[in-house]
């Protein structure tokens, strides 16, 4: 990923509080036939390896996981985004030098990938992963108020994924290299806007470091 210097991320509890509000990623492997993707949820366990580790699971039809990855794999991260009207450049009634752009953050995290098929590291992955995602639920749902036959039943038709973390970018393209009149026009133009994204995006900036 082109990562220009003033919208670098390399802090480490930042990268992980960066993929961790991602429910929904991107896995791609590079194959003998050619590059494969799946989107799925990946959670990341930061206190396994150097860089931490992400889990999840694929359908056991799924083709990717039978194509043996040539060299690391790619999960992709991607946060809010947002559409920039050079309209919202005070710049623009000033000079007329300006253009649109996108603003958005993203983590690319590398590493090798592990499919398993063993159904007690299965079991253990799903328990894991329902339990975080329903962990903010009033009445939690648990893998365990389903009858065990069925849960062993859907076991056999998902493979699990492990993705021990090499390298890891990350992004956030905020408006942090325009002037401070401009960076505010953008926060007022994503403040006008009936997308819950832009308003994410509108949060983001607000926090963020201006930097020219």
């Amino acid at each position: 990923m082109y990562v220009p210097p003033a919208f670098k991320v390399d802090d480490p509890a930042e990268l992980i509080a960066m993929i961790m509000a991602v429910p929904l990623a991107q896995l791609v492997t590079s194959t003998a036939d050619g590059l494969m993707a799946t989107p799925l949820p990946l959670q990341l366990d930061a206190s396994e390896s150097t860089h931490g580790v992400l889990y999840g699971h694929v359908a056991r039809a799924n083709p990717q996981w039978r194509s043996a990855p040539v060299g690391e794999a790619l999960a992709i991260f991607m946060g809010p985004d947002a559409y920039v009207s050079p309209a919202w450049y005070p710049t623009k009634q000033e000079t007329g030098k300006v253009v649109p752009t996108w603003n958005y953050t993203a983590v690319h995290a590398h590493g090798a990938v592990e499919f398993f098929e063993d159904t007690e590291r299965l079991l253990a992955l799903v328990t894991r992963l329902t339990d975080h995602h329903e962990k903010p639920r009033a009445k939690p749902w648990a893998v365990s108020d389903a009858p065990e036959s069925y849960i062993q039943s859907q076991l056999k038709g998902i493979v699990g994924v492990k993705l021990t973390i090499s390298r890891v970018e990350g992004k956030r393209k905020l408006s942090q290299n325009r002037n401070a009149p401009d960076h505010r026009g953008v926060i007022d133009g994503l403040a006008a806007s009936l997308s819950e994204k832009d308003h994410a995006v509108r949060a983001l900036m607000q926090s963020s470091k201006q930097i020219s």
